[in-house]
């Protein structure tokens, strides 16, 4: 890094608007969300300033106070003391709290100012505190504390305009006094940092103490006991048809695409293997994985909403008290909440837990959560099996999502009470966290997050998805059939015997040697069973490329075949990027291994029985 670099560390409480402030700055595409907990590693990016000099800003996990009760508390006050192996201590830092929230977020500043460095705090969301009629004397609050005071607007283009002219200004900046020793030695208590924060309130911003940030009719209603779960339940149902009510035209367009493109690349390129791999490998596979890209971002943009109008954190309270009956610790939500996106950063996201047995109960539990790569593979059964109508006005595709939503919560709420009892006992902890004030959702907000979402998808369908894809043709087309062969030729191939040699095991629960096939590169990415599928149809169909997939299986599969295989992906083992995870979360190869068993038990189990009483029905 160049000794020109000015390295700058962000750190504030939860809910402060810091990460906001730190895309504002770095450009950087991080998740902001209204809720502690989900920033729980450092991330880094750098904007240059007007005087052309490059500040690396380093965003650290939120933290209420410098003497650490979480693992992510720890990583701030190691990177602000440089006590953190391999890296130094920031050149300064931006004390970022939040303006309609002064009396909770000050008393960190104090202990940063005890340090003795460079440091500008940053008073963010200042325009709603003003809105509010709250009046803050920002030249009064820079002369109490001793350093540079500016504010900030983290969700507007221009909203860090004076923090950029300070940083700019940063040579000039004052050390403030230490009063006494350095935080770690000499530690103020509780009350005191109170008093103090009061008396520097008193003469800088009279009114902090009494602004009221909560609307307390609205959080009557949504935090009722019985009203508000009828909320939270009627929120995901409407969630969930929009899934498929929204979705059908922008899907219809790409699945068209793909079949032009299809069409396109066979009428104008000879056959041979070339050909066989972009028609029956690329677009086969990978086209029918892209084609539930509107889907996953309609999902994501109604978690975003909530996420960023203040809701989610009241639903966490809302389901604390079922989430202790089972066990698990009231901080398990949000975890529990990230495995809707994607395990990984629920797994990650357990470090916010201090209980070390909660934690590996919320590690355990988290995969049954119906992460987003689970979607592809329910809209395609879905969209196959259960007819596009409305009864009553529901969405009869819409409620079965939400009843395969539904079935992975209360597998999850089971098993973690089944563990609590008998493998990990330990004592209920009530949840604690810090109520964000509602606010409007900001459309830049959701714009990146839903950016953020495509993005990561697009990502895996060109690297992972693809590369498995051209695996699986490979497997699928090779060797060629022998002289005389009357099947397709997969039947033939090194993927047709291994399909033969697993539907051994996997007959008794209904699956075919086409989904036996699909199942395999499915350990790596879910979704990629999507793809895999579609490149097995295509190449099992008489020398001409399957028109789309949905209509193929929906004529070679029994109903019973297709609930089950909705079954076994309620509960089907991890990825393998989630078990390498859990491996070095946990420190120890034998939870990962745990999890991989059981979830595979569980999902055999619930694909025969749901198979057997199918068949037994009649479907």
């Amino acid at each position: 890094m160049s000794a020109d670099t000015l390295r700058v560390a962000l750190v504030g409480n939860p809910n402060c608007g810091k990460t906001a402030l730190f895309n504002l700055l770095t450009g950087a595409r991080q998740k902001v969300a209204n809720y502690a907990g989900v920033t729980v590693e450092r991330k880094v990016g750098s904007t240059t300033l007007a005087n052309g000099r490059t500040v690396s800003v380093i965003d650290l996990p939120g933290a209420y106070s410098l003497t650490p009760s979480t693992p992510d508390e720890a990583v701030t006050r190691e990177m602000v003391l440089g006590q953190r192996a391999g890296e130094p201590a920031p050149d300064a830092l931006i004390a970022v709290v939040d303006a309609t929230n002064l009396v909770m977020n000050l008393r960190l500043v104090l202990e940063l100012r005890r340090l003795g460095r460079p440091m500008v705090v940053s008073v963010n969301m200042a325009d709603v505190a003003r809105a509010r009629g709250l009046a803050i004397d920002i030249q009064r609050l820079s002369t109490e504390l001793g350093v540079p005071v500016v504010e900030t607007v983290a969700v507007q283009s221009r909203g860090h305009a004076a923090l950029l002219a300070e940083l700019e200004r940063q040579a000039e900046w004052p050390v403030p006094a230490v009063p006494r020793s350095v935080v770690g030695t000499d530690v103020p208590s509780l009350p005191e940092l109170q008093r103090e924060v009061r008396r520097i309130l008193a003469v800088a911003a009279p009114g902090a103490t009494q602004f009221k940030r909560f609307n307390h009719r609205l959080d009557a209603i949504v935090m009722h006991p019985v009203g508000g779960l009828a909320l939270l339940a009627a929120l995901l149902f409407l969630m969930f048809q929009a899934v498929f009510s929204w979705a059908a035209v922008p899907m219809d367009a790409i699945s068209e695409a793909m079949a032009w493109a299809g069409e396109a690349l066979s009428a104008h390129m000879a056959d041979g293997p070339l050909r066989s791999l972009l028609v029956d490998g690329v677009i086969a596979g990978v086209g029918g994985v892209l084609v539930f890209l509107p889907q996953i971002l309609i999902l994501f943009l109604f978690i975003l909403v909530l996420e960023d109008s203040g809701y989610l954190p009241r639903a966490a309270f809302l389901l604390d008290t079922l989430m202790g009956k089972v066990g698990l610790s009231g901080r398990a939500f949000i975890p529990l909440l990230s495995s809707f996106a994607c395990a990984i950063p629920g797994i990650m996201a357990t470090r916010t837990i201090p209980n070390w047995r909660d934690r590996l109960a919320t590690i355990m539990v988290a995969p049954l959560m119906t992460c987003s790569a689970r979607l592809p593979v329910y809209a395609l059964l879905i969209g196959a099996f259960v007819p596009r109508q409305t009864v009553g006005g529901v969405n009869l595709q819409g409620l079965t999502l939400f009843v395969l939503y539904l079935a992975g919560v209360i597998s999850a709420m089971l098993v973690a009470w089944l563990l609590k009892r008998v493998w990990m006992k330990s004592s209920y902890q009530p949840l604690m966290l810090e109520l964000p004030p509602y606010r409007l959702p900001n459309l830049r907000n959701l714009l990146i997050g839903l950016w953020e979402r495509a993005r990561i998808f697009l990502r895996r369908v060109g690297t992972i998805i693809f590369a498995l894809t051209v695996v699986l043709w490979f497997l699928s087309s090779f060797p060629a059939p022998p002289e005389g062969a009357t099947g397709p030729a997969i039947q033939y191939s090194l993927a047709g015997y291994l399909g033969r040699a697993l539907e051994v095991v996997f007959a008794p629960i209904g699956f075919n040697w086409q989904i036996s096939i699909a199942l395999v590169p499915g350990l790596a990415a879910r979704e990629v069973a999507v793809g895999a599928l579609g490149t097995v149809y295509a190449l099992s169909s008489t020398g001409e490329v399957a028109d789309a997939l949905a209509p193929v299986i929906a004529q070679t599969w029994s109903m019973a075949t297709a609930y089950a295989l909705l079954a076994w992906f309620v509960f089907a083992p991890q990825c393998m990027s989630t078990l390498a995870v859990v491996r070095r979360e946990t420190n120890a190869w034998r939870y990962p291994l745990i999890m991989a068993a059981y979830l595979f038990a569980l999902a055999y189990v619930a694909a025969f029985l749901t198979y057997r009483i199918a068949l037994g029905l009649g479907a």
